[in-house]
């Protein structure tokens, strides 16, 4: 009270009994508010980290999530697209997409252009970036248990349910509960915009990223969450756009994995360098010479990528020394005819592994993906049924 008195201005009071205030409340109090230490790198996240650190996108649609999380293991090359991005402002549609295709980037990095905010907010943050990627490259099924874990609190709080951009439904895979979502125009993808602290509370045990939310007051029905403006993919592709059903990526919650659709990477002229067998599905599989350097966060997976990447980077024969082995090679032999080999071309190939752009080889894959059939190494990406309706109005604490 002494000090009180000593002040004859106003403003100084408030100031004044605010710092006496901190004086009395303790420090353990704050303390208790933050969250706790992060493990080291090279320790798994338990399943309350994971639950923090996937809030930022859980909510997103199936296939662009799928597509994020398989991006994130590569944020260097994230860092490039960004950049690129922003110095080619005036590239849109069809001419976008194929300036994208000629980057030699993870063709899950070259699709991310078409979704410039989702790019940016993958930038924002890299440190995030680069914890999700690597959170999904040692412990995969974790991760995606810890979406469906989101998901269903954002639903049992009333907080995420089917709206007229896209549908949540609540199903089962290999005997696991799961909710999907899935645009309900298959030709327009909304993305959502959410705050995680609205939908589930303050991050407990990893930091939410970086980002910018958008004022509650912008945000559609008060819930905190809305979308942007609709991106028709089908304006970056023209005619052959096959809608959201063939998407290059999507989840398989069942086997916790996600799977990647091979024939739209083929079709699109996307990046095929990892990719065997043009057509069909498979299980996603990491491709270290997109890492670029970027340090694993786990010695296993340093010792697993690098040295893949080191094969991947083995010096090649020179022209003079494959031409000295065609020359000393008999060739092949088809009954009693001698079939000289191919010299392979001297000019070095592109990622898309030679092929010609343009609608020649759209073509061809297009007659490829007619006949796909079904996927052999996965099911075939399927349209959801209509939600029967959204989930209760109910809210949740942390």
């Amino acid at each position: 009270m002494m000090v009180l008195k000593a002040f004859s201005n106003g403003s100084t009071r408030i100031v004044a009994v605010a710092l006496c205030i901190l004086m009395l409340v303790p420090i353990g109090a704050f303390a208790q508010n933050q969250p706790p230490p992060l493990p080291p790198p090279d320790q798994a996240l338990t399943p309350n980290q994971l639950d923090d650190l996937v809030a930022p996108v859980a909510l997103y649609p199936d296939q662009l999530l799928s597509q994020v999380l398989v991006a994130a293991t590569y944020p260097l090359e994230v860092v490039q697209a960004g950049q690129w991005l922003q110095r080619n402002p005036g590239l849109q549609g069809p001419a976008l997409t194929q300036a994208a295709q000629q980057q030699n980037w993870d063709a899950s990095v070259q699709a991310l252009v078409m979704f410039p905010d989702v790019l940016k907010r993958l930038n924002d943050d890299i440190t995030w970036t680069t914890n999700l990627g690597n959170a999904f490259l040692a412990q995969q099924q974790d991760v995606m248990d810890a979406v469906q874990r989101m998901r269903a609190r954002a639903q049992q709080a009333g907080k995420l349910g089917s709206t007229p951009q896209e549908r949540v439904v609540n199903g089962t895979q290999s005997g696991r509960p799961v909710i999907e979502i899935v645009p309900v125009d298959p030709n327009i993808l909304y993305v959502p915009l959410y705050d995680p602290l609205w939908i589930w509370g303050p991050a407990v045990w990893y930091p939410y990223p970086g980002w910018w939310w958008p004022p509650r007051s912008v945000i559609v029905g008060g819930w905190g969450f809305g979308f942007g403006m609709g991106i028709n993919v089908g304006f970056f592709f023209g005619f052959g756009w096959h809608g959201w059903g063939g998407w290059g990526w999507y989840p398989g919650w069942g086997a916790r994995t996600v799977f990647v659709n091979n024939t739209f990477i083929h079709q699109y002229n996307f990046n095929t360098r990892n990719i065997v067998n043009v057509h069909g599905t498979a299980a996603w599989v990491h491709d270290p010479a997109h890492r670029m350097g970027v340090p694993y966060s786990r010695p296993q997976l340093n010792q697993q990528y690098r040295a893949t990447a080191r094969q991947n980077i083995a010096p090649r024969p020179s022209v003079q020394q494959t031409r000295n082995a065609l020359q000393q090679s008999p060739g092949e032999r088809i009954g009693s005819r001698q079939i000289p080999r191919n010299a392979p071309a001297a000019e070095n190939r592109s990622a898309f592994g030679g092929q010609s752009s343009g609608r020649a080889a759209q073509t061809h894959a297009e007659h490829g993906y007619s006949s796909m059939g079904a996927a052999r190494s996965a099911p075939a990406p399927r349209q959801a049924a209509p939600a029967r309706g959204s989930a209760g109005s109910g809210r949740r604490g942390r």
